[in-house]
């Protein structure tokens, strides 16, 4: 079989004696689109750091793109780490620069200082910035000023940054919690579309679970921090969903 994306293998993750990850186990293969569901403190978040090479299991391995990231150097570990792209919940961009600026961070894993030194004065690779607002459908945003964008338009901001990464697999954290419900749909079909057409795996953790439904094909249930179910999208009836959620929704 071929090497996939991400594996687990019986990891757990303990920050002193509470488990945000207990004993999980999972393959995610090349071009899949995975939505990672369950209540808040379920592991989600915790999920998606092991997988980004951000965070060490306490027990168990981890396997991104065949390598183990815990047995590389640092230079070796961001070179995988390039090949990962990250959406985050807040965005992280710098409100007070232009969004030229905030979309070629996503080439920061491999210019070099004076690369990225300069592009602060004369912004490099505009074509490419352009193309990635383009594909995300804020073009006429290039030379503006980030913090005069909608929510909306900064997620697309996020998203663009990512696709000048150019990476393997492409990362969401509740991508669509800060922004309404006709933006929501949006955001979500880019996403979709962005990966077949570049041909990217997709990981990307939901509440909303009819998002979960349409616009992926494989849903993992995670619940105090195990797999509740791993199963195509089809598969998941409301009254599992209903059994996952039916818990004291706790922020962790």
């Amino acid at each position: 079989m071929p090497e996939p994306v991400f594996e687990l293998k019986g990891v757990t993750v303990r920050y002193g004696a509470f488990a945000a990850l207990s004993k999980v186990s999972l393959r995610i293969e090349a071009g899949e689109r995975v939505a990672l569901i369950g209540p808040s403190g379920a592991g989600k978040s915790t999920l998606l750091s092991l997988l980004n090479g951000s965070l060490a299991p306490t027990e168990g391995e981890v396997r991104l793109l065949g390598q183990d990231p815990t047995r590389l150097s640092t230079r070796a570990l961001r070179r995988l780490q390039r090949q990962i792209g990250t959406v985050y919940q807040q965005f992280h961009l710098v409100p007070n620069l232009s969004v030229i600026h905030n979309v070629n961070a996503g080439h920061l894993g491999r210019w070099s200082l004076l690369q990225a030194v300069v592009s602060l004065i004369v912004p490099l690779e505009r074509s490419r910035a352009a193309r990635a607002l383009a594909e995300v459908g804020i073009a006429d945003k290039l030379y503006a000023r980030t913090d005069t964008l909608s929510g909306g338009q900064q997620q697309r901001v996020a998203i663009a940054r990512v696709l000048v990464q150019d990476p393997v697999a492409i990362l969401a954290d509740e991508p669509i919690s800060s922004v309404d419900p006709e933006r929501s749909r949006e955001i979500m079909t880019l996403l979709r579309e962005l990966c077949d057409r570049f041909d990217k795996t997709l990981v990307v953790s939901l509440h909303a679970i009819e998002y979960a439904y349409s616009h992926c094909e494989r849903m993992i249930g995670l619940r105090a921090g195990q797999v509740v179910f791993d199963l195509p999208a089809a598969q998941v009836s409301p009254q599992m969903v209903e059994a996952l959620y039916r818990i004291r929704d706790v922020d962790v």
